[in-house]
Parts: structure tokens; sequence; C-alpha cells
């Protein structure tokens, strides 16, 4: 068997080694896919009960007053806080700078204070190069297990900036999944509370005879609804954008395996036409032997 022969079958062993790889992390994907999106999945039932919670509270206290609806500082500024979801694996395609790019269209136009928060070191380091200052990095979710955890580090982190008038703003950048483009970047206010959304919870009906009390005083129960309504919707946030995130991967390894297959079909073509060569140049030299010692 020649040199080139030798080398040909080498290759294609390696390619079904890479081959193989691709394939598991292919199956990873999927499954973390699924995981994330049972979670968004469940997620719903639990934000329906948080709203009926509000529906109550806010029937109970004639409607939602926040302190300075609308409100700015004298200047006409208010401090923003931003929280960025990222990811810090790799072969997830341009995951990490849609999202910054993205961001930095909005925040780049903000003239007051700013408070932003990354949540991954490669996202962070994108939007230094890009001249933010970070307040602060958390580590991406290794599952579904520490999401609640992150998103718990999170709102402690800015516990004393997140009050109940529209002073402070509250903007999330991630990721979310969609059938087309694998992924679209998204952004979405969490503070001040939309106040459409709300005036539509004091329009739904309550779905028993039996109507709800509020138990102990309304405006405790009522911030820690909207604690729950915050913590849910970062919770969200967070799975589309690891959802997100390995969908990327997933289609990034479909596209491997294809190319792979492409290539091994070449690689085989190849070896069978240099080995058949190599057979029949041994049988021409056999043959010429033999009519040699005619």
């Amino acid at each position: 068997m020649t040199t080139s022969t030798l080398a040909l079958r080498q290759q294609i062993e390696s390619a079904h080694d890479i081959q193989s790889v691709v394939q598991t992390m292919k199956a990873l994907s999927a499954s973390s896919i699924g995981q994330y999106e049972a979670s968004v999945r469940a997620l719903d039932d639990y934000f329906r009960t948080v709203s009926l919670g509000l529906v109550a509270s806010l029937r109970e206290q004639g409607g939602w007053a926040p302190q300075t609806v609308g409100a700015a500082d004298a200047t006409g500024v208010h401090s923003l806080v931003v929280v960025v979801f990222g990811s810090d694996q790799g072969l997830a395609g341009q995951f990490n700078e849609r999202i910054v790019a993205f961001a930095h269209r909005y925040l780049a136009a903000h003239q007051g204070e700013l408070h932003l928060w990354a949540v991954g070191e490669r996202v962070e380091g994108r939007l230094q190069d890009l001249g933010f200052t970070v307040r602060g990095r958390f580590d991406v979710p290794a599952g579904v297990r520490a999401v609640g955890p992150l998103v718990g580090h999170l709102l402690l982190a800015n516990e004393h900036l997140l009050t109940d008038d529209e002073s402070t703003e509250l903007q999330l950048f991630h990721n979310r999944p969609t059938a087309g483009s694998v992924f679209e970047p998204m952004q979405q206010r969490l503070l001040p509370v939309d106040q459409d959304w709300l005036a539509a919870l004091m329009e739904t009906p309550w779905p028993t005879n039996q109507l709800p009390e509020v138990i102990g005083a309304g405006q405790v129960t009522l911030r820690a609804l909207l604690r729950e309504y915050l913590f849910v919707s970062m919770f969200r946030a967070c799975a589309e954008s690891l959802a997100s995130e390995n969908a990327s991967r997933l289609a990034a390894m479909q596209r491997a395996d294809r190319n792979i297959e492409e290539l091994l079909e070449q690689l085989q073509t190849s070896y069978h036409r240099r080995r058949q060569g190599s057979i029949d140049a041994e049988l021409f030299d056999l043959i010429a032997s033999f009519e040699a010692l005619d």
C-alpha cells in the first residue's frame, strides 16, 4: 500500500473521530435546548399565579400608583440598570457579538447613570472593548438548576437600585430562540412596570367565583409580588439565552456534520481510486514478470 493511500486512510479515520465528537455535541445541545425550553414553559404557570396575585393586590389598592410615574431627575436623565446575557462556551457562532452590538445601539444614546452587568466573561470583554464600564460580571449558568441562584444574585446586587418609581429603569438584553434564524437579540424593559400591562391585568376576570383576599399589608404584598415578577422575567430571559446558545451550537454542529460527510465521501472515493490503482499496478508488474520468464 502506497504512502498516499496510507495517508488517506489516516485522514478518513481522523474524520470519523471528529464526526463522532460532533454528533455527541449535537446530542448534548439538543438535550440542553429541550431542558431550557421546558423550564420556560414551566414558568408560564408560575407567572400566571404571580399575575393573579397582582390582580388581587391592585384591586385592593385601587390601582398602581408609583411615586413618580415617568419621572427622571431635574436634568431629564435617569438611572439605567442593564443586564446583558452572553455565553462563555465556544462553537456558538456570533452569539456574543450580536447581543453586544444590539445592546450597544441602545446604550450609546443613554445620557444618565449606567449600571451595566454582564453574564459571561466574553460578553464582559466585548462590552469593555466598546468603551463601557461593566459594574460586575456573573458566570453563565452551567444548567437549569444554576439559573435560579444567578437570578437571585442579580436581584440582590441591584436591590438598592430597583425601586417602585420610574427614576430607575431596568433593561435586559438577551438572545431568544426563533424558528427561522436560530436566535434573535431582544430588549426587555422590566422597570418601570408597563402601565398598559398593569391596566390589562386590572381588567382580567378572576378565574373562580370565590374572590381573593390579600393577607397582610397591601403595599408589602404588592412589592413582594413585583419582586416575583422580576424573578420570573429574569429567569425566563436567562433560560431563553441559554436555549439560543445551544440552538446556535446545534446549527453549527449540523453544518460541521454535513461538511464532514462530504469530506468523507471525497476521501473514500480518492482512497478506493488510489487503492485500485495500486492493485492494478501490482497486477501489471506480476503479468510483466511472468511474460519476461517466458
